[in-house]
């Protein structure tokens, strides 16, 4: 007997399905986080490794945002000329590490498959990354033609991406959105989403008791949405 997910994952219920990047789509937390560190490793292991600390604390949130903090709170600039010079200094020295590392980090099981078991639903990206960088990686590696409503991302924050399509008609409710951070949570409780937690490739510290807490649906992958084939039946001669 097959076990039935819970009505929150019942796909054939949502008009839209909005998928975080990052940990959901791609393998990339961890080089994004090695991406921060070589980024601001100049100056000074500390200062890295305190950006780092913001960067996994603050996981959906986009690079232009921790990279002010960066200037604000670790290096403590107060020209803003001096404070603009280095934002983007840091943003072009990160996106340089990254685009290499995004072409080749995996991408999750089952992409295609749940493609074509979903096709009422319009699929969207609605991720913390570049917008700009993540369209090409996705162009490149044969993802974009999946999302029929569209890729964005960064410098626009999440919520604000999703209030926008919302209002232009491109995101229907029921929608649901699959994040893999308590910043995705957030802004799916902000903009009348659903939510489901991916673990897989989440650096959420200790996020079991968070998801039962807030009696989260969670998965360890989008693979595991999918209905099990059925098994090819032996004919005995």
């Amino acid at each position: 007997m097959s076990v039935r997910n819970p009505p929150v994952l019942e796909l054939g219920r949502y008009k839209t399905l909005v998928f975080d990047c990052d940990g959901v789509i791609l393998d990339s937390n961890r080089a994004k986080t090695e991406a921060f560190y070589r980024t601001t490793r100049p100056w000074g292991q500390a200062a890295a490794n305190r950006l780092v600390r913001y960067h996994r604390q603050n996981g959906g949130i986009s690079r232009y945002a921790k990279f002010r903090f960066f200037n604000s709170s670790v290096l403590k600039l107060n020209h803003p000329k001096t404070a603009k010079g280095i934002l983007a200094k840091n943003l072009a020295r990160y996106g340089q590490i990254l685009r290499k590392k995004l072409r080749q980090c995996e991408i999750t099981s089952g992409l295609k498959r749940l493609r074509r078991e979903t096709p009422k639903a319009k699929w969207l990206v609605v991720t913390g990354g570049d917008q700009k960088e993540v369209r090409a990686v996705f162009r490149d590696r044969s993802l974009a033609a999946f999302f029929d409503g569209g890729i964005f991302g960064s410098p626009k924050p999440k919520d604000q991406i999703i209030q926008r399509e919302i209002l232009a008609g491109n995101i229907r409710k029921p929608a649901l959105y699959f994040g893999d951070s308590r910043y995705d949570h957030d802004v799916a409780k902000k903009t009348g989403l659903q939510f489901c937690f991916i673990s897989q490739w989440s650096e959420v510290n200790n996020w079991k008791p968070w998801v039962k807490k807030n009696h989260i649906p969670t998965l360890r992958s989008l693979q595991e949405l999918l209905i099990p084939p059925p098994k090819n039946k032996s004919t005995k001669r």
